[in-house]
Protein backbone atom coordinates (compact mmCIF):
# COMPACT_ATOMS: atom_id res chain seq x y z
CA UNK A 1 0.00 0.00 0.00
CA UNK A 2 3.12 2.47 0.71
CA UNK A 3 4.56 1.52 -2.63
CA UNK A 4 1.62 2.31 -4.62
CA UNK A 5 1.26 5.39 -2.83
CA UNK A 6 4.88 6.23 -2.98
CA UNK A 7 4.07 5.74 -6.97
CA UNK A 8 1.39 7.86 -7.48
CA UNK A 9 2.85 10.59 -5.51
CA UNK A 10 6.23 10.56 -7.72
CA UNK A 11 3.98 10.33 -11.00
CA UNK A 12 1.93 13.53 -9.98
CA UNK A 13 4.99 14.99 -9.18
CA UNK A 14 6.41 14.00 -12.79
CA UNK A 15 3.03 15.70 -14.22
CA UNK A 16 3.46 19.16 -12.56
CA UNK A 17 6.98 19.25 -13.52
CA UNK A 18 5.99 18.41 -16.94
CA UNK A 19 2.92 20.96 -16.89
CA UNK A 20 5.51 23.32 -15.00
CA UNK A 21 7.94 22.79 -17.79
CA UNK A 22 5.55 23.37 -20.80
CA UNK A 23 4.46 26.92 -19.04
CA UNK A 24 7.30 28.12 -18.60
CA UNK A 25 8.64 27.05 -22.16
CA UNK A 26 5.33 28.61 -23.96
CA UNK A 27 5.24 31.68 -21.88
CA UNK A 28 9.22 32.62 -23.25
CA UNK A 29 8.23 31.54 -26.52
CA UNK A 30 5.40 34.36 -26.58
CA UNK A 31 8.01 36.48 -25.00
CA UNK A 32 10.66 35.70 -27.93
CA UNK A 33 7.50 36.29 -30.58
CA UNK A 34 6.97 39.86 -28.80
CA UNK A 35 10.67 40.40 -29.04
CA UNK A 36 11.22 39.30 -32.59
CA UNK A 37 7.82 41.87 -33.06
CA UNK A 38 10.04 44.67 -31.47
CA UNK A 39 12.78 44.11 -33.24
CA UNK A 40 11.24 44.03 -36.61
CA UNK A 41 9.53 47.04 -35.97
CA UNK A 42 13.11 49.09 -34.96
CA UNK A 43 14.66 47.78 -37.78
CA UNK A 44 11.64 48.55 -40.70
CA UNK A 45 14.22 51.03 -42.13
CA UNK A 46 17.20 48.92 -42.06
CA UNK A 47 19.50 48.15 -45.47
CA UNK A 48 19.20 44.43 -46.93
CA UNK A 49 23.44 44.72 -45.87
CA UNK A 50 22.59 44.73 -41.92
CA UNK A 51 20.70 41.14 -42.52
CA UNK A 52 24.03 39.28 -41.46
CA UNK A 53 25.57 41.13 -39.03
CA UNK A 54 21.79 40.64 -37.14
CA UNK A 55 21.76 36.90 -37.75
CA UNK A 56 25.30 35.94 -37.00
CA UNK A 57 24.64 38.39 -34.14
CA UNK A 58 21.67 36.38 -32.74
CA UNK A 59 23.23 32.73 -33.37
CA UNK A 60 25.56 34.09 -31.28
CA UNK A 61 22.87 34.47 -28.61
CA UNK A 62 21.82 30.78 -29.11
CA UNK A 63 25.54 29.42 -28.69
CA UNK A 64 26.18 31.34 -25.58
CA UNK A 65 22.88 30.55 -24.44
CA UNK A 66 23.63 27.03 -24.52
CA UNK A 67 26.93 28.18 -22.25
CA UNK A 68 25.03 29.84 -19.65
CA UNK A 69 21.88 27.87 -18.93
CA UNK A 70 23.28 25.89 -16.35
CA UNK A 71 24.75 28.41 -14.48
CA UNK A 72 21.97 31.17 -14.96
CA UNK A 73 18.71 30.93 -15.97
CA UNK A 74 18.32 34.67 -15.89
CA UNK A 75 21.49 35.13 -18.20
CA UNK A 76 19.87 32.64 -20.66
CA UNK A 77 16.66 34.05 -20.68
CA UNK A 78 18.13 37.47 -21.64
CA UNK A 79 20.13 35.98 -23.94
CA UNK A 80 16.74 34.00 -25.22
CA UNK A 81 14.86 37.65 -25.57
CA UNK A 82 18.24 39.14 -27.77
CA UNK A 83 17.97 36.42 -30.03
CA UNK A 84 14.56 37.33 -30.42
CA UNK A 85 14.99 40.67 -30.94
CA UNK A 86 18.28 40.37 -33.32
CA UNK A 87 16.15 37.83 -35.50
CA UNK A 88 13.50 40.33 -36.04
CA UNK A 89 16.17 42.95 -36.87
CA UNK A 90 17.85 40.32 -39.44
CA UNK A 91 14.13 39.53 -40.89
CA UNK A 92 12.45 43.20 -40.63
CA UNK A 93 13.12 44.15 -44.75
CA UNK A 94 11.64 41.06 -45.56
CA UNK A 95 9.05 41.76 -43.45
CA UNK A 96 9.04 45.51 -45.19
CA UNK A 97 8.92 44.19 -48.54
CA UNK A 98 6.13 41.86 -48.09
CA UNK A 99 3.87 44.34 -45.97
CA UNK A 100 4.50 47.35 -49.46
CA UNK A 101 3.98 44.61 -51.82
CA UNK A 102 0.69 42.87 -50.28
CA UNK A 103 -0.07 42.66 -46.46
CA UNK A 104 -2.16 40.11 -46.78
CA UNK A 105 0.18 37.79 -46.90
CA UNK A 106 1.65 38.50 -44.05
CA UNK A 107 -1.11 37.65 -42.14
CA UNK A 108 -2.27 34.19 -44.11
CA UNK A 109 1.35 33.05 -43.65
CA UNK A 110 1.26 33.92 -40.10
CA UNK A 111 -2.35 31.96 -39.32
CA UNK A 112 -0.88 29.07 -41.35
CA UNK A 113 1.85 29.18 -39.20
CA UNK A 114 -0.49 29.24 -36.12
CA UNK A 115 -2.54 25.78 -37.12
CA UNK A 116 0.24 24.18 -38.47
CA UNK A 117 2.49 24.41 -35.15
CA UNK A 118 -1.08 24.11 -33.13
CA UNK A 119 -1.58 20.94 -35.30
CA UNK A 120 1.83 19.30 -34.91
CA UNK A 121 2.78 20.26 -31.33
CA UNK A 122 -0.22 18.51 -30.50
CA UNK A 123 0.66 15.49 -32.40
CA UNK A 124 4.09 15.48 -31.59
CA UNK A 125 3.37 16.22 -27.56
CA UNK A 126 0.47 13.84 -27.82
CA UNK A 127 2.05 10.84 -29.47
CA UNK A 128 3.86 7.82 -27.27
CA UNK A 129 6.25 6.42 -29.96
CA UNK A 130 9.25 7.64 -29.64
CA UNK A 131 10.70 10.54 -32.56
CA UNK A 132 13.85 10.46 -32.10
CA UNK A 133 14.55 8.97 -34.82
CA UNK A 134 12.49 10.90 -36.55
CA UNK A 135 14.67 14.11 -34.69
CA UNK A 136 17.60 12.81 -36.31
CA UNK A 137 16.37 12.39 -40.25
CA UNK A 138 14.88 15.73 -39.96
CA UNK A 139 18.18 17.45 -38.69
CA UNK A 140 19.84 15.76 -41.60
CA UNK A 141 17.36 16.26 -43.80
CA UNK A 142 17.30 20.26 -43.21
CA UNK A 143 21.04 19.96 -43.87
CA UNK A 144 20.72 18.68 -47.60
CA UNK A 145 17.72 21.64 -48.05
CA UNK A 146 20.56 24.36 -46.80
CA UNK A 147 22.69 22.38 -49.50
CA UNK A 148 20.09 22.56 -52.27
CA UNK A 149 19.07 26.06 -51.62
CA UNK A 150 23.05 26.83 -52.13
CA UNK A 151 23.27 24.79 -55.61
CA UNK A 152 20.36 26.96 -57.06
CA UNK A 153 21.76 29.90 -56.40
CA UNK A 154 23.92 28.50 -59.63
CA UNK A 155 21.85 26.23 -61.44
CA UNK A 156 18.58 26.95 -62.50
CA UNK A 157 15.92 24.89 -61.50
CA UNK A 158 12.06 24.81 -62.19
CA UNK A 159 10.09 25.59 -59.64
CA UNK A 160 13.30 25.21 -57.34
CA UNK A 161 11.68 28.13 -54.66
CA UNK A 162 8.36 26.25 -54.12
CA UNK A 163 10.19 22.59 -54.19
CA UNK A 164 12.59 24.36 -51.63
CA UNK A 165 9.50 26.04 -49.58
CA UNK A 166 7.60 22.48 -49.13
CA UNK A 167 10.01 20.24 -48.42
CA UNK A 168 11.05 22.90 -46.25
CA UNK A 169 7.63 22.47 -44.64
CA UNK A 170 7.62 18.47 -44.59
CA UNK A 171 10.99 18.52 -42.48
CA UNK A 172 9.79 21.25 -39.90
CA UNK A 173 6.65 18.76 -39.63
CA UNK A 174 8.91 16.81 -38.13
CA UNK A 175 11.34 19.07 -36.21
CA UNK A 176 8.06 20.54 -34.83
CA UNK A 177 6.70 17.00 -33.71
CA UNK A 178 9.93 15.84 -32.15
CA UNK A 179 10.44 19.42 -29.77
CA UNK A 180 6.75 18.91 -28.96
CA UNK A 181 7.78 15.52 -27.84
CA UNK A 182 11.00 16.40 -26.01
CA UNK A 183 9.29 19.32 -24.58
CA UNK A 184 6.64 16.20 -22.99
CA UNK A 185 9.37 14.40 -22.19
CA UNK A 186 12.06 16.77 -20.71
CA UNK A 187 11.93 16.83 -16.55
CA UNK A 188 14.91 19.28 -16.09
CA UNK A 189 12.89 23.17 -15.21
CA UNK A 190 16.81 24.34 -16.52
CA UNK A 191 15.80 23.36 -20.24
CA UNK A 192 13.37 25.79 -20.63
CA UNK A 193 14.94 29.07 -22.17
CA UNK A 194 16.65 26.01 -24.62
CA UNK A 195 13.07 24.71 -25.69
CA UNK A 196 11.79 27.90 -26.02
CA UNK A 197 14.85 28.71 -28.67
CA UNK A 198 14.04 25.30 -30.82
CA UNK A 199 10.24 26.06 -30.95
CA UNK A 200 10.87 29.65 -31.98
CA UNK A 201 13.06 28.28 -34.55
CA UNK A 202 10.36 26.06 -35.84
CA UNK A 203 7.89 28.64 -36.06
CA UNK A 204 10.03 31.13 -37.43
CA UNK A 205 11.41 28.66 -40.27
CA UNK A 206 7.67 27.84 -40.62
CA UNK A 207 6.24 31.21 -41.19
CA UNK A 208 9.04 32.43 -43.53
CA UNK A 209 8.18 29.18 -45.70
CA UNK A 210 4.76 30.03 -45.84
CA UNK A 211 5.28 33.66 -46.96
CA UNK A 212 7.06 32.53 -49.89
CA UNK A 213 4.39 30.41 -51.05
CA UNK A 214 1.82 32.59 -50.63
CA UNK A 215 3.90 35.11 -51.91
CA UNK A 216 5.29 33.76 -54.77
CA UNK A 217 2.66 35.81 -57.56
Amino acid sequence: MTDALAFDTSGAQRRDRTRTLFGQTMGLVALTCGTFAAGAYAGRNLAYQWLFVWFIAAIACLFAMRAVVRRSQVGAVVLLLAFGVLMGLAVAPTLVYYAQTDPTVLWQAGGATALFIAGFGAAGYATRRDLSVLGRMCFWALLALIVFGLVTLFIHIPQADLIYCIVGLVIFAGLTMFDFQRLRRTKDLDAAPLMAASIFLDALNVFLFFLQIFGRN
